[in-house]
């Protein structure tokens, strides 16, 4: 039986801080891609599983919520499959316009990109 989903948080290349709820059984990283103001397409670790290796068997049903406050994201993936069959997940999310504007904290770089690409990897060893 799978178990219910942890907590977790992290902080992408332009200083945005993310909160993430995973499947400790399953989600073994989450990355996060944008397109810099310089025309340069960053990619970063935004959260890693701290667990090396599953407890349990994951569930056929797993969900992953991603949200930022500051940039208006809320995004839940939900994934049904056979844990074992599905290995990675891309999703393209559009940022409104309005919440692009860097704030003064932290210091962060220009962001150009209205479009963030979430790399939602399963697997753990």
């Amino acid at each position: 039986m799978a178990r219910h989903n942890r907590h977790g948080e992290g902080v992408d290349q332009a200083g945005f801080v993310y909160e993430v709820s995973y499947p400790p059984d399953w989600l073994r990283q989450i990355r996060v891609g944008r397109t810099l103001a310089s025309g340069r397409r960053s990619t970063q670790t935004l959260f890693r599983n701290p667990r090396d290796e599953p407890q349990a068997p994951a569930g056929e049903l797993r969900r992953v919520h991603i949200r930022c406050i500051r940039q208006d994201v809320d995004l839940t993936v939900t994934i049904q499959s056979d844990p074992g069959r599905c290995q990675r997940v891309v999703v393209d999310f559009h940022v409104s316009a309005a919440f692009q504007v860097v704030g003064p904290e932290p210091a962060q770089p220009e962001v150009a990109a209205d479009v963030l690409t979430f790399v939602l990897e399963g697997g753990l060893p």
